[in-house]
């Protein structure tokens, strides 16, 4: 018998909501199942469960928030029997009150219930907030999600989607106020980069690089594609860091108590903006092992699920190194601030001809700013400087790549 515990989705996260069981106990669970969604300051994210075995119970119900570390729900191994499942975790109990003396007084007649608050429907430019079982169970049976009525602090389950389905109306809570998911985005960001500043000693090194190579490689390769197919930027930058860590790993992987643990593979987290509520950077996994468009086909995805509002817990947690890109934004540099307990960053600004002296004359080159933010318990600029030079090498060969 195993407890599966609430999970750590980043260095800022301290507890999470319950929202959603997507599995229920006796179900057969295998390693990467997901089993149940809960809401953090970064929205609703999908948890999976570690091991095979199957679910016994769930030890918290929906709508709890516990801390992280704490057991969620208990899961036996084949032929394993149930033991007594251990208490959820529960609020310290407040003081007793000091006992007044009570003066009799005429019992005033009761105020009658408030009228329950009306359904309202999603406004338009607003989105529901759905977990991600759900919103895949709307998509597969064809429900407009603006059209189901809906608390805008209340979190869609797939209950909500089924009484849709079924033509049951959806009974709705009166709203409650909460902060906006902005803020609570906003205070988590907060929370890790000043973590990240005060217990960090970051260094910063830059490099212009020549992406002339690149430009014409991206042409020649997206001539004969249509445009869902093109290779982008992205894919070329997170594979020539992915083949520059194999020989530089001190700037792969997590620094936790002070012991840094070199991570064999190259879990790439992307920073991705989510709509002007914040951003994530979830991981792209063993972008070491991964060809040219099979990493562009995993950032397709990866973008378009966190766009969505469905990603999961593992692709937050893992990420061993950060690429961030504010090429788009017309940003010439980007120094970033290390998510720990990561220990490096690459930052690439915007692609710009510039001019450059080659063979004794001035020629427009097209180049860019690449940065690195890094840890100077784990590295220093020497290496830094070899790996960012790494880099630039394999850019200049992305046939190569």
């Amino acid at each position: 018998m195993s407890l599966f515990l609430m999970p750590s989705l980043g260095a800022d996260m301290e507890a999470g909501t319950l929202v959603e069981q997507t599995m229920k106990p006796g179900d057969e669970v295998k390693r990467g199942d997901v089993i149940g969604a809960v809401e953090t300051q970064k929205g609703v994210i999908e948890i999976e469960v570690f091991e095979d075995g199957i679910l016994d119970s769930w030890l918290v119900e929906i709508g709890q928030t516990v801390p992280v570390g704490a057991p969620m729900a208990q899961i036996l191994k084949p032929g394993e029997t149930a033991a007594p499942a251990p208490a959820a975790p529960a609020p310290a109990p407040e003081p007793e009150p000091v006992p007044e003396p009570v003066v009799a007084a005429p019992t005033p007649a009761a105020p009658p219930p408030p009228a329950p608050a009306p359904a309202t429907k999603a406004e338009p430019g607003t989105r529901a907030r759905i977990t991600p079982a759900a919103r895949r169970l709307a998509a597969e049976k064809g429900i407009d999600l603006s059209q189901l009525p809906h608390d805008p602090n209340h979190v869609i389950g797939r209950a909500e989607v089924t009484a849709m389905a079924d033509g049951v109306a959806v009974p709705v809570a009166a709203p409650t106020p909460k902060p906006s998911a902005e803020s609570d985005m906003r205070s988590a960001i907060a929370a890790a980069m000043s973590r990240s500043k005060r217990e960090i000693p970051h260094y910063y090194l830059s490099q212009t690089l020549d992406l002339t190579a690149v430009d014409a490689f991206l042409k020649s390769a997206n001539a004969d594609r249509a445009p869902d197919d093109r290779l982008l930027h992205g894919a070329i930058y997170g594979r020539a860091v992915a083949k520059a860590l194999k020989k530089y790993p001190e700037f792969n992987g997590h620094n936790v108590d002070g012991q840094f643990t070199p991570n064999p593979s190259v879990h790439l987290g992307v920073a991705i903006n989510i709509r002007s509520v914040g951003l994530v950077a979830p991981a792209l996994f063993d972008a070491q092992d991964q060809s040219l468009d099979d990493l562009m086909a995993a950032l397709r995805d990866l973008v378009g699920r966190v766009r969505e509002g469905r990603f999961r817990a593992r692709e937050l947690s893992d990420a061993t190194i950060t690429l961030s890109s504010l090429g788009d934004r017309g940003v010439d540099q980007l120094y970033g601030v290390i998510y720990p307990p990561q220990v490096a960053i690459i930052g690439i600004g915007t692609p710009r001809l510039q001019p450059v002296v080659q063979d004794g004359a001035v020629t427009a080159r097209l180049a860019t700013t690449l940065t690195l933010s890094a840890d100077h318990r784990v590295s220093d600029g020497h290496r830094g400087a070899l790996f960012l030079r790494a880099i630039d090498k394999n850019l200049q060969k992305p046939e190569a790549l």
